[in-house]
């Protein structure tokens, strides 16, 4: 019965510790934490924090050494510090973005396939490659690639037929060579 007697005198002396720092230093304390950091909220936690180290080592408070607002400041800087130098050890964290995919660990597919339809379009005559090139590349629309090209719109259909066909040949094995037909 005694031990639990002592124990909650203990607890009643820590919490009134904590509480009569605060009283006496806190409002100092949150304004020095809050110059530091530039953030209320951070200021709090390092406020809240150099409270509980004050409660952990309550003999610091009276070894004679220097004022106790002193050590406090001593030990919110301290913290302050810590939190700095800890956020410039871990890299820093990138929120994902949905206009901003994930990079691909492995792009070789994609640059070998881009590889194989530059050698393929290669492989077509000036007419069918400058078609496909205002078409898909440039996203136009027919229209907008005969008056590119100076072309009828009829040619730039047929011209993009033949040469997709090619294209899908070629792909496929069976090279049609479309150099020097014209449509």
């Amino acid at each position: 019965m005694a031990a639990l007697w002592s124990r909650k005198r203990a607890a009643a002396a820590d919490e009134a510790l904590v509480r009569t720092l605060y009283e006496e230093h806190g409002r100092a304390l949150l304004a020095y934490a809050t110059r530091l950091t530039g953030d209320r909220a951070a200021a709090e936690d390092v406020v809240q924090e150099t409270l509980v180290r004050a409660w952990r080592h309550p003999e610091a408070l009276v070894n004679g050494k220097g004022s106790v607002r002193g050590w406090l400041l001593t030990v919110a800087r301290n913290i302050v510090t810590d939190r700095v130098r800890a956020r410039a050890s871990r890299p820093r964290e990138v929120a994902e973005n949905p206009a901003t995919p994930p990079v691909e660990r492995d792009h070789a597919d994609s640059v070998v396939d881009s590889v194989v339809v530059l050698e393929a379009l290669d492989r077509l005559s000036p007419d069918h490659r400058d078609v496909l090139v205002e078409i898909y590349f440039r996203g136009r629309s027919v229209t907008e690639a005969a008056a590119a090209l100076g072309v009828p719109p009829g040619t730039v259909k047929s011209r993009s037929h033949y040469a997709l066909r090619a294209l899908r040949d070629t792909f496929t094995g069976g090279q049609v060579a479309l150099k020097g037909v014209s449509g």
